[in-house]
This record gives structure tokens, C-alpha cells and sequence, in this order.
């Protein structure tokens, strides 16, 4: 079964939804136990964002 690939590379410029900052993409991660990828960004590097809470710009 093929796992779906992750929708942002790092060096990436994405929004956050929800406040609408640009952010940059460090690195990400999948998460098998969730099934889904999580992505570290250089602006908040202490914190991590789902792919459905970026999006492309």
C-alpha cells in the first residue's frame, strides 16, 4: 500500500490558515501511528504544523 507523500518541501513558502503568516519549511516528518506528515517551520522552530493547517502560496 502506497502512503500518500508529503505535500511541502523544505525551503517552501507556505501560509498558516489560520493567521495567514508565511512561513518557511525546515523539515517534516511522518507520523505512521497518525498517518499524516507533520512539518517544522525556520519562523517557529519550537512548534510543528499538520499539513491541513498550511497551505501553498
Amino acid at each position: 500500500m502506497a502512503h500518500h507523500t508529503n505535500q511541502f518541501d523544505p525551503g517552501e513558502k507556505v501560509a498558516i490558515k489560520e493567521t495567514g503568516e508565511v512561513v518557511t519549511i525546515s523539515k517534516y516528518k511522518y507520523i505512521k501511528n497518525m498517518k499524516r506528515y507533520s512539518y517544522t517551520v525556520k519562523e517557529h522552530p519550537k512548534t510543528f504544523f499538520f499539513e491541513e493547517e498550511l497551505e501553498k502560496i
